[in-house]
């Protein structure tokens, strides 16, 4: 059985160890295509996925790492030294995919796609066929990008929509919203006494947006699937961002 994850992380490490707890656990409930998003600001995707494939190594699968360029993938090259694995870039959106995806493949790694390369990503999925892609840092449904008429609705029914959050951490001004397989979505509150841990203002299945986000923080959403709460939850004051920019610049010394 899948052991449960919960609670917001109070540093960057232990933050990128949920998320590798939470990727690993997916994995191994076999789950093919996961997405894990780390939302601090000043996070560097050649940082985030350098932690991240040290966890997934760990798993003893054969891993081959796709960068969104040629540039980021060559400094990921000159950064990272031998490394075990290939280091593509997924190339422009006029660029042919080619097969890039080898039989001896078996877990792949898009680190910070967007929407730019949709296409691209999504031929490469294509050729992996049931073996697990992991998306770090994803920004692929940019609607700015792909549009919302036949071809954007298209491509999310046939591609977008089969992609799973199995991590998810969003600090915002007093509150936090989180997803840690086999968790189910969370909204948490910054505590009001220094030290505390942080309060769990409510649980949703699918991600909290919009009203259902603002009637969690407000303390009139109920459980899900209820009517409107009768104990208003106070707002917590303190931001998270300033703590979580400070864990940034602690490991940048």
């Amino acid at each position: 059985m899948t052991a449960t994850i919960t609670g917001v992380p109070t540093s960057l490490s232990e933050a990128i160890a949920q998320a590798g707890q939470a990727t690993t656990a997916a994995l191994d409930d076999g789950l093919t295509r996961l997405q894990v998003s780390l939302m601090l600001p000043g996070l560097k995707g050649e940082t985030f996925a350098a932690q991240m494939i040290t966890i997934l190594l760990g798993t003893g699968r054969s891993l081959k790492v796709f960068f969104p360029d040629m540039g980021a993938a060559a400094l990921a090259k000159r950064n990272w030294g031998d490394v075990p694995f290939e280091i593509l870039d997924v190339g422009s959106g006029r660029t042919p995919v080619g097969k890039r995806v080898a039989d001896q493949d078996e877990l792949l790694l898009f680190v910070e796609p967007s929407a730019v390369e949709v296409l691209q990503v999504e031929e490469l999925c294509n050729q992996a066929g049931d073996r697990p892609v992991i998306f770090l840092n994803p920004n692929l449904e940019d609607i700015a990008t792909i549009g919302i008429g036949y071809a954007g609705r298209q491509l999310r029914e046939r591609f977008l929509t089969q992609l799973q959050d199995v991590y998810y951490l969003s600090p915002d001004d007093g509150y936090v919203v989180s997803r840690c397989y086999p968790n189910v979505w969370q909204v948490w509150g910054e505590p009001q006494v220094e030290g505390a841990d942080y309060v769990l203002l409510g649980e949703r299945s699918q991600r909290p947006t919009g009203d259902v986000l603002d009637g969690i923080l407000m303390g009139t959403a109920g459980e899900e699937g209820e009517g409107e709460g009768d104990t208003p939850a106070a707002m917590p004051k303190r931001s998270i961002l300033d703590q979580m920019q400070r864990f940034l610049q602690a490991l940048s010394r």
